[in-house]
């Protein structure tokens, strides 16, 4: 069952190989995220960052490795009871967004609520327009998707993501698609609901901007090593990381040698 023990990790994956149909992306992933933490997960194109993300909420099951949400394991066999609990322990916003664009924007950050709370119709409209009034988006609660700029459809991801409040929250490449000026309003958005509500945040993404922005902490995988090559504030991977390949991201230099 998830631990309330506050210093069991958000986040803990023990050696694991990532991958899908035989394919090794990782060999040996380890990494731990605290709570209440603000995490990047960083890597070269193609290094699995984005299949780590299915690893870590049970879409895709990991070669081999461990994998605990809140102290329960996510790779071991869950009853239905379980794996429903374990559901409601996190969110997930994808790059796109993945609004139902045949429902409006209160009607997407109803879904989950009206499928997992098991609350009475009227307190789940009250806790969606909750969520929507938190993101700046209460205004637009009868809009349908397609009426939205980029920067609204991602708020609007992130409502229905919190919908059951989460204590971890997942964005995939929040930022992709955004002027400058918006991904820095949906990071101070981040940042804000990180710190009001105690979330776990654990983000896929290169925007330096925002990691520098918003990161407690980057983790930097690296295809070459195998795992974590890396992690540490920004600040740190920028000018003390041994590792000239992840200076130089954090830089915007030329690609280095290996």
């Amino acid at each position: 069952m998830i631990s309330d023990d506050k210093t069991t990790p958000a986040i803990l994956c023990r050696h694991v190989a990532s991958g899908y149909n035989g394919n090794v992306l990782m060999r040996d992933i380890n990494l731990r995220i605290e709570r209440g933490e603000i995490v990047f997960i960083l890597g070269g194109s193609g290094c699995g960052k984005s299949t780590l993300l299915k690893h870590i909420i049970g879409q895709v099951p990991p070669i081999s490795g461990e994998i605990h949400i809140l102290g329960r394991e996510m790779t071991g066999v869950q009853s239905e009871a379980d794996y429903l609990q374990t559901l409601r322990s996190f969110g997930v916003m994808y790059q796109s967004g993945a609004l139902f664009g045949n429902l409006s924007v209160l009607e997407n950050v109803l879904l989950p609520l009206q499928e997992f709370s098991g609350l009475p119709p009227a307190v789940c409209e009250t806790a969606a327009r909750m969520r929507l009034a938190q993101v700046g988006l209460l205004s637009r609660a009868d809009a349908m998707p397609a009426e939205l700029s980029g920067g609204q459809k991602k708020r609007a991801a992130i409502a229905r993501a919190m919908a059951l409040d989460p204590p971890i929250l997942f964005l995939d490449e929040p930022g992709a698609g955004l002027d400058p000026i918006t991904s820095a309003s949906l990071d101070a958005l981040i940042r804000r609901l990180s710190r009001e509500l105690g979330m776990t945040v654990v983000i896929i993404s290169h925007e330096l901007a925002s990691i520098e922005a918003i990161a407690d902490r980057a983790i930097y995988l690296e295809r070459r090593v195998g795992g974590v090559l890396d992690q540490g504030s920004p600040h740190y991977l920028k000018t003390q990381s041994p590792y000239a390949e992840i200076r130089a991201f954090f830089n915007r230099q030329s690609e280095v040698s290996l």
